[in-house]
C-alpha cells in the first residue's frame, strides 16, 4: 500500500522536506493534523484519564485536555526535552492536568503507571517529525534547515546519524536505506557516500541532500525531494522508530482499560503497516496455524477496530499542505 506521499513523516503542520511552508511568520507548530478526526476517535470524556505519547507541539494534547474538562487528565510524553519544554509553556494553563514526562514508546509501560496513568481511557500516537525539529539548525532532522546530521530524538542516547555514515559499509547503508527508506537507487547512494567520505567526512543535512542529488538520475516529476527517503531512513535507525513503535503499540494492551481507544497517525507505509498488522492480529485473537481445524492456542481478541483507516479531507490538504500523508487508525481494547 503507498499512499499519495508514502514517505512523508511530518505531523503538527510541517513539510516532509523540512522546508518551513508558508515562511517563517506561519505558526505551523500550532496546526495539528486530522485534530477533529483523532478527537471523534479517540471520544474523550470528563473525568477520563488520556495518554499522548507524542507530545510534538502540543496541539493534540491541548485539544484532548479542553475536549476532557473539567478534571479529566493527561500525561504527554516525548523523547525530544525541548518538546516537553514547549509542552510545558503551552499546556501550563491546565495546571496539574497535564503531566509531562521526557521519554519514548520503549519505556511507556513502566512511565505511565509511575505517573497515575496504569489504566486509561484514551492512547494517542501521533509518528514523526514535529515542525520544530525539522527546523532546527543543531538537529539536521531537515535538509533545508541544514545544520550537522544528528537526528537523536533524545540527544543524549544513541549515535548521531553522521557516525552511521562515516562507519557502516556500503553493503550496510544499502540494507539500511531500502529497508527504512525504500529508496530504489539505495546502491548507487550507498557507493557515493563511502566514495566522497575518503576525501570528505559528510557531516552536515546539506551535505548529504546534495549527494544524493547528484547520485540519482533527475526526477521525472518532482513530488518529493530526492534525498527525502535516505533522511527517513537515517532518522529511523536513530532512533530505532519502527522498534519503538512496536513497544508502544504492545504497552497499549496493558494500558487501554477495557472500552478504553488507541488512536495512531502514520505518515508512510513502513509505520502504517506495523499499526494495520498489529490492530489486525489483536482482534483476530486466534494465532492457530491455517491449517489447525480447531483453535488450540487460547488466545482471545483483544482489540475492536473503529473502521477503515481516514485520511484528511481535501479542505485540510489544501488549507495544510503537510497533513497529505497522514492516515488515522483507531482501535477499541476489549475485555479478554
Amino acid at each position: 500500500m503507498n499512499f499519495r506521499d508514502p514517505l512523508g513523516s511530518a505531523r503538527d503542520g510541517e513539510s516532509v522536506d523540512g522546508s518551513p511552508e508558508g515562511g517563517a511568520e506561519r505558526e505551523v507548530g500550532h496546526l495539528p493534523v486530522m485534530a477533529d478526526e483523532v478527537l471523534e476517535t479517540l471520544a474523550p470524556h470528563p473525568d477520563s484519564l488520556q495518554i499522548d505519547a507524542t507530545l510534538g507541539g502540543a496541539g493534540h494534547a491541548e485539544r484532548i485536555l479542553e475536549a476532557c474538562a473539567p478534571d479529566g487528565r493527561l500525561l504527554g510524553l516525548d523523547a525530544d526535552g525541548a518538546a516537553i519544554a514547549r509542552g510545558r509553556r503551552r499546556l501550563a494553563r491546565f495546571g496539574d492536568r497535564a503531566v509531562l514526562r521526557q521519554t519514548n514508546f520503549h519505556e511507556l509501560e513502566r512511565v505511565a503507571p509511575k505517573a497515575g496513568f496504569g489504566a486509561v481511557d484514551g492512547l494517542f500516537m501521533d509518528l514523526g517529525l514535529s515542525s520544530y525539529q525539522l527546523g532546527d539548525v543543531e538537529r539536521g532532522f531537515g535538509f533545508r534547515a541544514g545544520g550537522r546530521l544528528d537526528m537523536r530524538f533524545d540527544t543524549g542516547r544513541g549515535r548521531p546519524a553522521a557516525d552511521l555514515l562515516a562507519t557502516m559499509a556500503a553493503a550496510e547503508l544499502t540494507a539500511l536505506f531500502r529497508r527504512y527508506g525504500e529508496e530504489p537507487f539505495a546502491g548507487r547512494i550507498s557507493r557515493a557516500i563511502v566514495e566522497t567520505r575518503r576525501a570528505t567526512p559528510i557531516e552536515t543535512a546539506e551535505q548529504l541532500a546534495a549527494l544524493v542529488v547528484r547520485s540519482v538520475p533527475a526526477p521525472r516529476a518532482r513530488r518529493i525531494h530526492p534525498a527525502t527517503r535516505v533522511f527517513q531512513a537515517l532518522r529511523i535507525a536513530v532512533n530505532d522508530e519502527l522498534g519503538a513503535l512496536e513497544a508502544g503499540l504492545a504497552a497499549s494492551l496493558v494500558l487501554l482499560r477495557p472500552g478504553g481507544r488507541l488512536v495512531v497517525l502514520s505518515y508512510h507505509s513502513l509505520e502504517d503497516r506495523i499499526v494495520k498488522r498489529f490492530i489486525a492480529t489483536e482482534q483476530r485473537g486466534c494465532v492457530c496455524p491455517p491449517e489447525v481445524p480447531v483453535c488450540v492456542c487460547g488466545r482471545l481478541p483483544r482489540l475492536r477496530s473503529l473502521g477503515k483507516s481516514r485520511t484528511p479531507s481535501e479542505a485540510e490538504i489544501q488549507s495544510n499542505p503537510r497533513s497529505r500523508s497522514a492516515r488515522l487508525r483507531g482501535a477499541e481494547r476489549v475485555a479478554a
